[in-house]
């Protein structure tokens, strides 16, 4: 089974890892069957699993719910859960009893913070409390109305310093790992030689120790567009549309169920 000292490990090995959101017991038994590396209960699912507009409404309740599912199926995959929005913002107590939550119901390895150096306290906090911790910097989705928007992050050269600053930060600071999302690949490989933890890349270019993605991105689960650094490897909605028509039409004309679909 992954570990969290040999997630770590990997960095610089030239073998880049895979991570992939999970949210229930079909997403995970699937990544688990390809040999993911690590799962992330990401607080993503509040848009493809509960219909939201953005990750700000998911409560620790919705990812304790989801985590607890993933952690039932997972097997050999690292799991690292998301802190949602406001679970670590109002001090460290409350951020080590809310991770706490995802150790003990869901069997977490680690779980994922947002932001750079202001977050520093928090994050030493838990790794006090014994809690690995994954950072997250770049566009960060719970920042989404300071942003703007889902805007990409650090085109300025004041702008891409301080995102190195925050990533040494939090390598001094003790994160296993860090996610660099929506940010120009050149930045995000000089953050990856510039740090001692494994960079996993979300729309931040080839540079970075692994990749990550939403499976139902990955997928074609959902209709509708994708962002630019999305490779969609199936499209399970139209197949599934597909499929559902046709059994809808069976049923309507009668020839479902079939006599070798009954019961005697």
């Amino acid at each position: 089974m992954m570990t969290v000292p040999a997630f770590r490990a990997r960095k610089g090995s030239g073998k880049p890892l895979v991570v992939l959101t999970a949210c229930d017991a079909m997403t995970t038994s699937a990544a688990e069957a390809a040999g993911v590396d690590a799962l992330l209960v990401g607080d993503s699912l509040g848009m493809v699993e509960l219909g939201y507009d953005s990750t700000l409404p998911v409560t620790m309740d919705d990812m304790v719910h989801h985590a607890r599912a993933v952690g039932r199926r997972r097997l050999e995959a690292l799991l690292i859960v998301d802190m949602p929005w406001l679970s670590y913002h109002v001090g460290a107590n409350a951020a080590i009893e809310n991770a706490a939550r995802f150790v003990r119901k869901a069997g977490a390895d680690a779980v994922k913070i947002e932001g750079g150096r202001k977050r520093l306290d928090v994050i030493r906090a838990l790794l006090d409390a014994e809690i690995p911790v994954m950072g997250h910097l770049g566009l960060t989705p719970q920042s989404v109305l300071k942003m703007g928007g889902y805007k990409v992050q650090g085109r300025s050269a004041d702008d891409a310093d301080a995102l190195v600053k925050d990533a040494e930060a939090l390598a001094e600071a003790g994160v296993f790992s860090i996610v660099l999302e929506g940010v120009p690949s050149e930045l995000a490989g000089r953050v990856t030689s510039a740090v001692a933890v494994p960079t996993i890349g979300i729309g931040a270019g080839p540079h970075c120790d692994g990749q990550v993605l939403v499976i139902h991105d990955l997928l074609g689960m959902l209709p509708g567009s994708v962002p630019k650094f999305v490779r969609r490897y199936a499209d399970l909605h139209a197949t599934s549309t597909d499929a559902i028509k046709r059994w809808a039409d069976d049923v309507r004309a009668k020839t479902f169920p079939s006599n070798d679909e009954c019961y005697g």
